[in-house]
């Protein structure tokens, strides 16, 4: 948890989604290394889930391959102990709250807790049984990362603003993942009102698809989330390390 909270003490951060076992567990693990190795501040790793709903083609179809390859839970969290042991970089699991669920919530999180996982996204997580889960994750050393939606009222941003344990996941617009070209012109005002209500870091994720759109969205929050764009490089067996690099440089103000 202290190695997710100090991620955000300097600067503006870049976090970069991967799947785990995609386009296979070895291969993931080389590739988590140089996303490292090239200046990624946090590391999102996705635990394949046949039915994500809030995903784009390009991550559903990563999800797909990987359990086409018989990639299971138990590959994942062995992947993340394995490259928790080679880098410094924190890493934060993303998963469907089904797979959390039914692998008992407790056993999951004291698992991912002994491989080393800093963080936990699960973006179907009820709201109402996000309390829960995040004592659980409190207790077991790994911080629980809520999201607000463009469409989430006032008055629950508050609460999430309050449980969010790392920083808060604010999506940038409804929909699902995916490469976009132009992004939501509310995206500013939507940090700014979060930030009204709390001094949490605040990391924007969703179609953030170029270095330009992520120099320009880190102007005013804390991190920006890229996913879909790695994952398609990825696909298209492209190294990711310059693409990584040129996001840290916009992020950084050096382009």
């Amino acid at each position: 948890m202290d190695n997710l909270r100090s991620a955000f003490l300097r600067g503006k951060k870049l976090i970069a989604f991967v799947v785990a076992g995609y386009p296979s567990i070895q291969k993931s693990k080389g590739i988590i290394k140089e996303i490292a190795k090239s200046g990624a501040d946090i590391i999102e790793v996705g635990f394949p889930f046949s039915d994500s709903v809030a995903d784009g083609p390009v991550i559903v179809n990563a999800y797909q391959k990987a359990i086409a390859n018989n990639v299971v839970i138990c590959d994942c969290i062995n992947l993340i102990a394995e490259i928790k042991k080679q880098i410094n970089t924190p890493i934060v699991i993303m998963s469907s709250y089904s797979i959390v669920f039914n692998y008992g919530i407790e056993k999951f999180i004291k698992s991912v807790a002994k491989a080393n996982a800093d963080g936990l996204i699960i973006p179907d997580l009820p709201f109402e049984e996000s309390k829960f889960v995040s004592q659980i994750a409190k207790n077991n050393g790994i911080d629980l990362v809520l999201l607000v939606a463009p469409n989430t009222s006032l008055q629950r941003e508050k609460k999430i603003a309050v449980q969010s344990k790392g920083f808060i996941y604010l999506i940038s617009t409804t929909g699902t993942t995916g490469i976009r070209k132009k992004l939501s012109a509310t995206i500013k005002s939507n940090v700014l009102r979060l930030k009204k209500l709390t001094k949490k870091p605040i990391a924007v994720g969703f179609g953030i698809s170029n270095p330009k759109q992520a120099g320009e969205i880190t102007k005013y929050a804390d991190a920006v989330i890229v996913g879909s764009a790695i994952v398609k490089r990825i696909s298209e067996n492209k190294p990711v390390s310059g693409f990584i690099k040129e996001m840290k440089k916009e992020i950084n103000g050096k382009s």
